[in-house]
């Protein structure tokens, strides 16, 4: 595996019961760069996105074949401690997903659970966290009041701060700016474009325009399958499948 990439599939198949979401998905994601994956709704974007740390494991009846290696290693084997790999490989659902706490201990409760345990560390911390995902501003005077009293767009980006206080090394997002207005979803793309000069991040998002923006690297799926991966900007002007070529200038999806 060349040394800049940080994440790996091989030939990555993926059922559910009898049914093959995923066929064959061989992607490298490279340090530090964002990664769009985009396609039509119920091609196999966010089944993949969660393979990635091993989200799909709570579904009963799953399987799971081919290589998904974090630094070479594959983070399926049995020796593999999954809330570590969780903590190494963090994720944003689609839908903002604040626990019903305090602003503050949605930040502290992972760094607790990972045995931080100094009271000043755990602050110091929530506050880099909340700066880092450019919500601190917003919520430095409520720290103490319920994170779902927070708007739509703030609770996306209280989730991002909450994968960021332990440290991971992978940030996958699930639709980033999905259901928020215009200037909540400027401010996450934004974030996505200073995060990924120390994350490698992989984004699953329907909005073309958006991976455009914010991403180096382009995947598009259809039906299970990866049909083409390039750069985001060769990909979307001179795509080298038919079948992307339709799906980018609006023939489907």
């Amino acid at each position: 595996m060349e040394p800049h990439k940080k994440m790996r599939t091989t030939g990555l198949d993926f059922f559910y019961k009898n049914f093959q979401a995923l066929e064959n998905i061989s992607i490298g994601f490279e340090k530090n760069k964002v990664t769009a994956l985009i396609g039509p709704s119920g091609c196999g974007k966010s089944t993949y996105l969660r393979c990635l740390n091993r989200m799909n494991d709570l579904i009963p009846g799953m399987r799971i074949k081919g290589d998904v290696l974090l630094d070479s290693r594959d983070i399926y084997d049995k020796s593999v401690d999954v809330m570590k790999l969780r903590r190494r490989v963090g994720m944003v659902f689609q839908k903002p997903n604040p626990f019903p706490k305090s602003i503050f201990e949605n930040i502290a409760y992972g760094l607790r659970v990972k045995g931080v345990k100094g009271k000043h560390q755990i602050t110091r911390i929530v506050e880099n966290s909340l700066k880092q995902a450019a919500v601190w501003d917003e919520v430095k005077d409520r720290l103490d009041e319920s994170a779902l009293g927070l708007s739509g767009g703030q609770q996306k980006r209280l989730c991002i701060a909450r994968a960021l206080a332990v440290d991971p090394e992978v940030l996958l997002i699930d639709e980033p700016t999905s259901a928020l207005d215009p200037i909540a979803a400027e401010k996450i793309e934004r974030l996505i474009n200073q995060l990924s000069s120390r994350l490698t991040i992989i984004i699953v998002t329907h909005n073309m325009q958006q991976a455009v923006r914010v991403s180096d690297r382009t995947a598009f799926f259809l039906m299970g399958r990866l049909i083409e991966i390039n750069d985001t900007d060769t990909l979307f002007t001179k795509p080298a499948i038919k079948q992307t070529e339709d799906y980018i200038t609006g023939r489907f999806g």
